[in-house]
């Protein structure tokens, strides 16, 4: 009986691992763009994929099935959701509140569109299932989405550079 269950927990750790070795580093880029930050300096995206990884592995047996990286991926963004209502408070997925100055390519959008637009773009999740996901109506999904992307393609213009005028000469 003993021998059968180690075989059956070798097993586990070993199609986990094949999993981790296989889709952690699409879940580790997808977690950066999440959160914001530089790729080479990432430790809350790193937490988010241990979290996201641990989770999957504790229902690895559950999962019957089911694709593990959509798993994943789902707990990775409602636990970035989670902690971007506990960060920022009030409603930050709903607009208002953007995240400190990171060095990430999104760090302009809100935690909001930066979900919606990793999920959409990066991950190829459909509409209707992003809307599922974060619990809001699908318009409202296409209108966050069009928003975060017509930010990043047109970014707001600083303040226009001073003239410089010439000293005349004396002549």
């Amino acid at each position: 009986m003993r021998g059968r269950r180690a075989d059956q927990e070798t097993r586990r750790a070993r199609e986990f691992e094949a999993f981790v070795a296989g889709a952690g580093g699409r879940l580790l880029h997808a977690a950066t763009l999440l959160t914001a930050e530089d790729a080479d300096a990432n430790p809350r995206a790193r937490r988010l994929l241990t979290l996201a990884l641990a989770h999957t592995y504790a229902c690895w047996d559950r999962l019957h099935g089911e694709d593990p990286y959509n798993r994943a991926r789902e707990y990775l963004a409602t636990r970035f959701a989670h902690g971007a209502w506990h960060r920022y408070g009030a409603l930050p997925l709903l607009g208002g509140a953007r995240a400190h100055p990171a060095a990430g390519p999104l760090a302009r959008l809100t935690a909001q569109e930066r979900l919606v637009l990793v999920l959409r773009l990066y991950e190829g999740v459909a509409d209707e299932q992003v809307a599922a996901l974060l619990g809001l109506p699908t318009e409202r999904v296409r209108t966050v989405c069009d928003r975060a992307m017509a930010t990043l393609l047109h970014p707001p213009r600083g303040p226009a550079p001073a003239v410089r005028r010439a000293n005349a000469a004396a002549s």
